[in-house]
């Protein structure tokens, strides 16, 4: 997915201009691109695949979730994603789907159980021209901040590779273990995060 950034241009010194003053100009190279977080819906999901397909399939050769996958949970469970969009472009993005089990199964990777207390986390990815930024980790905080306004909503979990475990204890995620889950040659560890520890964040979420 192309982006595109908007540039500033100052016109050339001119004595027949007038002299803009210091706190403006600098008020105006500062401005921030407007930035919006919300549930993603079907809508979404091609551009959701595109940055998915581009951080994994190049990286990992698979994708956690593809095109038809990304459409079932956001047509199932949209209150359990979150998108970042800056200039109404999505620059990253989490799914989720309720799972009723302790531990994650091979099952836990297409089902959304909505007699479940338990989010199954299956995918956090950044658009890969903002990555470096600490994007990953506010939209994370952002969408543990949006679980904690759902009183149904127990812990969150997640399997990663070996090699982002301390990413995801940084976040507040804790190790449960060897997950049951492999993928072709791969493994991986399984973490939890409760939502005690997001308890007085249960109010509007604002998505």
């Amino acid at each position: 997915m192309s982006t595109q950034s908007a540039q500033h241009l100052e016109p050339e010194a001119s004595h027949l201009q007038p002299e803009i003053p210091e706190a403006l100009s600098r008020r105006r190279r500062h401005t921030l691109p407007a930035s919006e977080f919300r549930c993603l819906t079907p809508e979404d999901a091609a551009s959701v695949f595109e940055i998915e397909r581009e951080a994994f399939i190049s990286v990992l050769g698979i994708c956690p979730l593809y095109l038809d996958e990304i459409k079932h949970f956001l047509s199932l469970c949209p209150e359990l994603s979150l998108g970042w969009f800056q200039e109404g472009r999505l620059v990253a993005f989490i799914i989720g789907s309720l799972w009723d089990e302790e531990r994650l199964t091979q099952e836990s990777l297409m089902l959304h159980r909505p007699g479940g207390d338990t989010v199954h986390l299956h995918v956090l990815a950044v658009h890969h021209t903002f990555r470096g930024q600490g994007k990953g980790s506010m939209l994370m905080w952002r969408y543990l901040y949006h679980l904690g306004s759902q009183p149904a909503v127990r812990r969150a979990v997640l399997m990663c590779e070996d090699a982002l475990v301390p990413f995801y204890q940084s976040l507040g995620f804790h190790l449960v273990g060897p997950c049951a889950i492999t993928l072709g040659s791969l493994t991986f560890t399984e973490l939890q995060c409760s939502m005690r520890g997001h308890i007085s964040l249960r109010r509007n979420s604002g998505c």
